[in-house]
C-alpha cells in the first residue's frame, strides 16, 4: 500500500510541476510579447523628435544611453508607462502599430506588474 501511495504522490507532484512550467512558458511568452510592443512604442518614439525629446527629459537619458539600454526590462516598462500617461500618444501609437490600446495596457502590465491597489 505504501507503494502505491509513493507513486500517486510523485504522479501528483509530476502534475504540479508540468503545471507550472506550462503556467512559467504561459507567461515568459506574455513577456516577451509585451517587450516587442515596447519595443514598437520605442521606435515610434524614435520616429519623431518631438516625441522622442520629451520622453528623454522626463528620464533624464540621452539618446545614446537609451540606444545602449534599450532592451533593459525597466526601460521597456518606462516607455510603456510613458505612453499610458498619455491618451493622445498612445492612441496615435496604437492606430499606427494596429493594436487596440487594452493590448498596450495589457503589455505594461505584464512587463511592470498590476497596478497599486490601495485600501483605506
Amino acid at each position: 500500500m505504501g507503494a502505491v501511495t509513493n507513486s500517486l504522490s510523485c504522479r501528483r507532484i509530476l502534475l504540479i510541476l508540468a503545471g507550472n512550467l506550462e503556467l512559467k512558458q504561459q507567461l515568459e511568452s506574455k513577456k516577451d510579447a509585451a517587450e516587442t510592443i515596447a519595443l514598437q512604442a520605442l521606435a515610434f518614439l524614435a520616429t519623431d523628435g518631438e516625441r522622442l525629446g520629451r520622453f528623454l527629459a522626463l528620464t533624464g537619458m540621452g539618446r545614446d544611453e537609451l540606444r545602449t539600454r534599450a532592451r533593459e526590462p525597466h526601460i521597456l516598462t518606462g516607455v510603456l508607462d510613458h505612453m499610458m500617461q498619455d491618451e493622445t500618444l498612445l492612441m496615435v501609437f496604437a492606430a499606427e502599430a494596429g493594436l487596440q490600446p487594452a493590448h498596450i495596457a495589457k503589455a505594461h502590465i505584464a512587463l511592470s506588474g498590476p497596478p497599486f491597489e490601495r485600501s483605506i
